[in-house]
């Protein structure tokens, strides 16, 4: 028995001698020309491979270095640069006849730029094809081609991806802690993976499916299903979004992508935290979902919204349309609905837009109704179409204030709030400012109001409004003017800015029309017997606005 251990141990101890010794005797850098070539085939760029060590225990080739080359159309510096990588091998074919096959690949904190041109494609499409720098060296006959390459894990494992626009001096949009699983890797079949990584500004993005074949001309259209997890999105510092454009906030999106190297449909939910929609526009107060379905041309670089259900609380609008990549811009043509969306719950939002209050003030209660189109750039839209407001109050915002006769003009005050009971104008938003034509506002304790103007980027308001009295505005303007039954029309401007608004009698139309002929005399005749005159109808009419005219 004794006899039979030692014989046994004699020959652990010869065959841990040759596991040892073999990595010695097998000259493993010889076959670094080979795995350089076949690289360099398979992926159409110029592959470097540092310093080889060989590892028979755990079946497996290390590399002291990686490099591969980009695409000298979009940068002369490296696609992937790699400390360490780690390549399977077959151990029996390498002892037995020094042949290399390869069983997984391991890269080991890889950095890896991404670069997109003008026109949308990326260093990466030509990945696989024939490239100039790669100048592989012939495959030996016996050699498998390029198209029966096949890995059976493939892993990246704590990369870092920057995203840029090729030719660009901007800084990059750095992922970091990429990691990406395949297997099964097949450039002529479908493949499984997986990738994980940490988004800029804090986040993280996985997505799960499927890829492949590989499209030998174009990698970015090759077929390609996924499930998309995104965890706190910044909309800026990831670069999804052009700072420029005003737009801003923190997002969460759950859905699918599925392509079939031409046409890619997608859908899913997206949540926006702290979302700014205008350049002057603050983070809104509640989070918006959407709710959006898309079908994208990948040749032509534009698609279709099908589906775009926005919410916030109980506010609902649809919007639908086609975007379409023009060079470093996208262009718009879509078209915004929304009917009796209530303001309670869109009031966060107004901040978002870039839409400012009176200072103090507040919209409550009532309803919101828009049906806009939305063209142009992103980061130059046009907003044009019918907005209109109903049965709410503004609430704050004490127009007799404003007004100071307006307690003489309504049998009752208006109070801290001021009702309103339909407002409606057909507007345009610009980057050159707002344009509101047809004015149509009603005030239970005033009349009607109407009239045109516009808002400029930086908020000043310029207004030339006309009110229509009626009801109890008539009879306190009998008291204050002796007019009658009849009803009264006051032109006045609106001034000064969105948050701090001022009225201003509109004298050269006092002095004309209706109030000229007729309230102007009465106004007239009413101060101490005096003949009427244009300016005693002015002095009178102006202290509605706060206004004495000067001595």
């Amino acid at each position: 028995m004794k006899r039979v251990l030692k014989i046994v141990g004699i020959v652990l101890v010869v065959i841990l001698l040759a596991v040892i010794a073999l990595p010695f005797l097998i000259n493993v850098n010889s076959f670094r020309p080979k795995l350089e070539s076949e690289l360099s085939t398979a992926l159409g760029r110029e592959v470097k491979v540092g310093n080889l060590s060989l590892s028979i225990l755990s079946g497996s080739v290390a590399a002291e270095d990686l490099s591969i080359s980009d695409d000298p159309a979009y940068s002369k510096e490296l696609f992937i640069r790699a400390k360490d990588l780690k390549v399977g091998v077959e151990v029996m074919p390498l002892i037995l006849s020094k042949t290399l096959h390869v069983t997984d690949i391991t890269l080991d904190k890889p950095e890896i730029a991404l670069l997109r041109d003008a026109s949308g494609k990326w260093n990466f499409s030509s990945l696989g094809g024939k490239s100039e720098a790669a100048k592989p060296a012939p495959a030996s006959s016996g050699s498998p081609s390029t198209a029966n390459l096949s890995v059976s894990k493939l892993d990246v494992k704590d990369g870092r991806l920057s995203v840029n626009r090729a030719n660009s001096s901007i800084k990059p949009h750095v992922y970091d802690n990429v990691n990406i699983s395949v297997r099964d890797f097949s450039l002529t079949s479908q493949f499984p993976y997986t990738i994980t990584a940490d988004l800029p500004a804090g986040g993280s993005a996985k997505l799960d499916g499927k890829a492949g074949p590989i499209n030998a001309t174009d990698v970015s259209a090759s077929p390609l299903q996924a499930q998309v997890h995104i965890k706190g999105l910044d909309l800026t510092a990831s670069g999804f979004v052009d700072p420029s454009t005003g737009i801003a906030g923190v997002a969460d999106f759950d859905g699918t992508l599925n392509s079939d190297g031409k046409m890619a449909q997608t859908n899913g939910t997206l949540k926006a935290d702290k979302l700014k929609l205008a350049v002057k526009g603050t983070p809104a107060g509640r989070p918006l979902e959407v709710k959006y379905a898309t079908d994208y041309d990948m040749q032509k670089q534009g698609g279709t919204l099908t589906q775009g259900n926005v919410t916030m609380g109980k506010a609902l609008a649809k919007l639908t349309g086609t975007y379409q990549s023009q060079g470093e811009s996208t262009v718009l043509n879509m078209k915004l609905n929304a009917d009796g969306m209530p303001v309670d719950d869109l009031q966060a939002m107004l901040p978002a837009l870039g839409i400012i209050l009176p200072s103090g003030s507040s919209l409550q209660g009532g309803t919101l109704s828009v049906n806009v189109g939305i063209v142009g750039p992103v980061d130059k839209l046009v907003i044009t179409g019918p907005i209109r407001l109903a049965q709410t109050k503004l609430a704050g915002f004490n127009l007799a204030s404003k007004m100071s006769a307006i307690s003489a003009l309504s049998g009752a005050q208006t109070g801290s709030d001021t009702s309103i009971q339909n407002l409606s104008t057909d507007a345009r938003v610009a980057p050159e400012g707002v344009n509101t034509k047809n004015i149509n506002l009603t005030i239970p304790a005033l009349g009607t109001v109407t009239g045109d103007g516009t808002i400029s980027p930086g908020g000043a308001l310029s207004y030339k409004m006309n009110a229509n009295l009626s009801g109890g505005a008539v009879t306190g303007l009998t008291q204050l003017a002796g007019i009658g039954g009849k009803g009264g029309s006051i032109p006045f401007f609106i001034q000064g800015t969105t948050s701090d608004p001022k009225f201003m009698p509109d004298v050269k139309g006092m002095l004309n029309g209706q109030l000229k002929g007729g309230l102007g005399g009465l106004l007239g005749g009413a101060t101490s017997g005096k003949s009427p005159t244009g300016n005693s109808a002015v002095d009178a009419l102006g202290g509605l606005f706060g206004k004495k005219k000067k001595q």
